[in-house]
């Protein structure tokens, strides 16, 4: 979940980057009385302040923090602001030792998947934002292009040895490490945090307390079983994770069924397609060819609400074949709301700073989330019973 999101970012002025108070939000209403479309809440959970990415394709790392930051408070009332760059450094190293021991075949970079997040927090904690910025000398904004080009190096030649004339310098991972300081600075290995000393595997345990086996990830493709578990084929999903195969129209009534029950969702999907616009703040599937949409009709997506195709499993499916549906972007769906016409839409946290016309916010159909989702995750309470029945292990 990268590719897309660096072009975009580097366009935003860094006034409009910095939101880094870690209050409960409300659902941000339009910005402008001007907007095409205006959107009245349905139902709002809480979630934390709109941060910003900025240059680096750590989408998947904003959305899982954003996620587990509503399931603290859900929990216990607390209102914390995760260290995304802590997650996203400990990520980036476990990516590389297997990019090694692989010999260079698995896709490195930025990228990565809502898991990862679990992951790393299973695996090596978390630290609060206050505490490690992952921002050097007067920075304001992340910006991952030169560090991970200076990594991807450095790991491209420890490949290259491993292949032509083993054994490897061990101590490469010292080296890899001593980079991500450099860029991001060292992590603690203690810190004080409202007046207490913790680790990150403290903290995690003690602060932010949650257990990550209550978690689900699920995904649909039409090419695998229903309700047994499979590995996602998509290039960021470098751990080979495993997870649920649901039939389509599945996703949303798990989306419905958690929204009701007070719990958010972090949803994997494409923004590739014109149909997806963040300066909106909407997306939608038009009634259209879109395998063919002229510029005349690309130009009017979004002059006013429209009604949404009818998707079908067959439809979804070939888009994930033919590419058209790709693994761009995560974010966090944490309410329903509904136009101007009464259709409904899915209130969406994104990470890219407040400058778009619901401020930071996008509303997206459910036509759209059925048609592009890669992958969501759920506490396994908001599952509704009758698909979590059906679920193998």
């Amino acid at each position: 979940m990268n590719k897309i999101i660096i072009t975009i970012l580097t366009l935003f002025s860094v006034s409009s980057v910095f939101a880094q108070d870690d209050l409960i939000n409300k659902i941000k209403g339009n910005k402008s009385d001007n907007a095409n479309f205006h959107f009245t809440i349905i139902k709002q959970l809480d979630n934390t302040s709109i941060k910003n990415q900025g240059s680096s394709g750590t989408c998947w790392d904003y959305s899982g923090s954003s996620f587990i930051e509503s399931e603290v408070y859900k929990k216990s009332g607390k209102i914390l602001d995760i260290a995304e760059i802590y997650t996203a450094r400990k990520t980036y190293e476990d990516k590389a030792k297997l990019y090694v021991l692989l010999s260079g075949a698995l896709n490195y970079g930025d990228g990565g998947e809502l898991h990862d997040v679990l992951n790393m927090y299973r695996k090596y904690g978390a630290i609060p934002q206050e505490v490690y910025t992952g921002l050097l000398n007067g920075a304001v904004i992340n910006y991952f292009d030169t560090m991970q080009t200076e990594l991807k190096a450095q790991l491209d030649s420890i490949v290259k040895v491993s292949v032509s004339n083993p054994p490897i310098d061990l101590n490469w991972m010292k080296k890899f490490s001593a980079t991500l300081d450099k860029y991001l600075g060292a992590v603690p290995e203690t810190f004080v945090y409202e007046g207490k000393t913790y680790t990150p595997q403290t903290f995690a345990k003690e602060v932010i307390n949650l257990n990550i086996d209550d978690y689900i990830e699920i995904s649909s493709y039409k090419d695998y079983p229903y309700y047994t578990q499979f590995v996602v084929p998509i290039p960021d999903n470098w751990s080979a994770d495993r997870v649920y195969n649901v039939p389509m129209k599945d996703l949303t009534e798990i989306i419905d069924n958690a929204l009701a029950k007070g719990y958010t969702v972090g949803w994997a999907t494409d923004v590739s397609e014109p149909y997806f616009s963040w300066k909106n703040g909407v997306a939608y599937v038009p009634d259209l060819d879109l395998y063919h949409l002229t510029a005349e009709q690309k130009a009017t997506l979004f002059d006013a609400p429209k009604p949404d195709k009818t998707i079908t499993e067959d439809m979804r499916q070939q888009a994930l074949n033919d590419l058209t549906t790709t693994d761009d972007h995560g974010m966090h769906i944490v309410g329903l709301a509904k136009d101007q016409t009464g259709k409904e839409y899915y209130a969406v946290k994104n990470s890219w700073g407040v400058s778009n016309d619901f401020q930071g916010y996008l509303y997206v159909t459910k036509p759209y989330v059925q048609y592009k989702t890669t992958a969501i995750i759920v506490n396994k309470a908001a599952l509704p019973t009758s698909i979590k029945k059906n679920l193998k292990p």
